[in-house]
């Protein structure tokens, strides 16, 4: 094959992985958004992740990198293929651990984390996530979207294609709480939340990268004909912003010391109780009920739960009372 038309095959091809980024992307936030589909999360995650996955295989392939399985054989590459004798190509974790991965380490957890609940939700049926993951889930959106514009340009964005989704209803307090109970969240689903949000730092769990949380205050327009968006973003330097940040600042000085589960599990084990895992942190609170907001032991920040000091107090006997399991 001469030089030019090796040049338009790898260009031909680098262009249909990513037309059908582009459309695996689309299709999960069209389904996502469409109202009479009860299977949101589900199919948002798998189309996520092929979505991504063949955005990589077009970096790879306009960089030269081999991103199809083989096996070295002497100086000769063995390339691994299906049983029906297509390449096998890497999957989209490979993708991610691979030194040359353009993507920043927080869109990578954010990734990892979409592909671990794909793996728990592959064996077994889920009952509704869709609320209770939507952060991580328009972190992916918004990461998606600019990482293909900043690996390949402008031209290939998204966000022309997409508007906000509008609701029939506000959400009102009681509402809201309900969204955050996850009573229903399968134990599986739960323990693996917990668990990966518990392994990251505070700095990596709280990057809107890898979950996008925005704090919604209602406007009132006192001007007629004045314009009022649903959603309004400002100047950080400006003096709105440096009021919401000083009464958000005010609220968190009043507020407890707040810990992450992964920070509980880790505290046991120091004092002397290495058995004590995040699955035996999930059955105790569930056998409690204790994150019934009314029993004190902790609170929902965001669509994340964090555990006070009490009930610290509470695992700590329990794995005194338990030591012959944990010890």
């Amino acid at each position: 094959m001469m030089p030019d038309q090796r040049k338009r095959k790898l260009f031909s091809v680098r262009e249909e992985l990513i037309r059908k980024s582009r459309e695996a992307a689309l299709a999960a936030v069209q389904v996502f958004n469409n109202p009479n589909i009860t299977f949101k999360s589900e199919i948002f995650i798998v189309m996520m992740v092929i979505a991504w996955t063949y955005l990589l295989h077009a970096y790879y392939r306009s960089q030269g990198i081999e991103y199809r399985h083989y096996r070295q054989v002497g100086s000769k590459r063995k390339f691994i293929r299906t049983s029906r004798g297509a390449h096998k190509h890497w999957e989209l974790e490979q993708c991610l651990d691979n030194a040359a991965c353009p993507l920043a380490q927080e869109v990578k957890l954010n990734l990892k984390f979409l592909i671990g609940l794909r793996h728990e939700i592959e064996h077994q049926m889920t009952t509704r996530i869709d609320d209770l993951l939507s952060a991580r889930f328009q972190a992916c959106c918004l990461n998606y979207n600019e990482a293909i514009r900043g690996l390949f340009g402008d031209k290939y964005g998204i966000d022309q294609h997409l508007a906000f989704s509008l609701q029939f209803s506000a959400l009102q307090d009681e509402q809201i709480e309900q969204l955050s109970a996850r009573k229903d969240l399968p134990k599986n689903i739960a323990t693996f939340v917990e668990g990966f949000d518990g392994s990251l730092t505070d700095d990596e769990f709280n990057d809107s990268k890898y979950s996008y949380r925005v704090i919604f205050v209602p406007k009132l327009v006192n001007k007629k004909g004045q314009a009022d968006k649903v959603i309004e973003f400002i100047s950080p330097d400006s003096d709105e912003a440096q009021k919401l940040n000083v009464t958000y600042a005010a609220i968190k000085e009043t507020e407890k010391e707040k810990f992450k589960p992964g920070t509980i599990v880790k505290m046991m084990k120091e004092m002397g109780y290495p058995k004590f895992r995040m699955t035996q942190h999930t059955n105790l609170w569930q056998e409690y009920d204790a994150r019934n907001p009314g029993k004190g032991y902790g609170v929902w920040v965001e669509k994340q739960w964090f555990w006070y000091k009490r009930w610290i107090d509470v695992v700590e006997k329990h794995c005194r009372e338990s030591a012959g399991r944990y010890s």
